[in-house]
């Protein structure tokens, strides 16, 4: 019985990657994406190794808004690690570097939704888009919202609750409502030392 169990665990795998492999623009068999709650246009979507995508995902790729069209890519590198209700829409580029960790509840776009005519409905206007990219060996921690246009580089941890709207140089650690950076890596004392909200090191003023 326990070996009729693992040969159809086996067959029902190498399907599920069958589809996987046909419909999305990149899968590895490695990889998953455990009961989303949408993934609409996997074939703009590439997902790489060692993916984990937890519980009730929405991930989405526009090809059309308000009856413009859109060639989004999405891209998600090797072992990337994204906890559950993790929601991204892209319209144009999102980039997750390898070895990035996501927990829960972030929310990542590259839309605009512009106010610009106050007799349309603001989800009938159309869209501006602006290319996201989040850098290797990232922590984006709970709740954390990205902002269309934001590029955060590598080695950088967003705290929890923050909304980026800018964007964020590698080796820092950001918080806040728009986030700002408190503390960055000082390749001359080799250590983390806090900074001011525009990532200078507090003890360049005292020199």
């Amino acid at each position: 019985m326990k070996l009729i169990k693992r040969i159809v665990g086996a067959i029902i795998s190498r399907i599920v990657f069958i589809i996987n492999f046909l419909q999305y623009k990149e899968w590895h068999k490695s990889s998953f994406i455990k009961s989303p709650i949408i993934i609409s246009n996997k074939k703009y979507i590439s997902i790489g190794e060692n993916v984990r995508i937890l519980h009730h995902a929405r991930i989405e790729a526009i090809c059309s808004y308000v009856g413009i069209d859109f060639k989004p890519c999405l891209m998600i590198h090797d072992n990337v690690s994204i906890q559950q209700n993790v929601h991204i829409t892209c319209a144009s580029n999102v980039e997750i570097g390898e070895n990035t960790a996501i927990v829960a509840n972030v929310t990542i776009t590259d839309i605009i939704h512009p106010y610009t005519a106050d007799d349309i409905h603001l989800a009938k206007q159309p869209i501006i888009t602006k290319p996201v990219k989040i850098g290797r060996f990232c922590g984006i921690y709970n709740n954390v919202v990205i902002n269309a246009g934001v590029h955060i580089g590598d080695h950088v941890i967003i705290g929890a609750n923050s909304v980026v709207t800018r964007d964020i140089p590698d080796y820092c650690v950001a918080v806040g409502s728009p986030a700002r950076v408190i503390k960055r890596y000082n390749p001359k004392t080799q250590l983390w030392e806090k900074t001011d909200r525009d990532g200078n090191f507090l003890d360049d003023f005292y020199e």
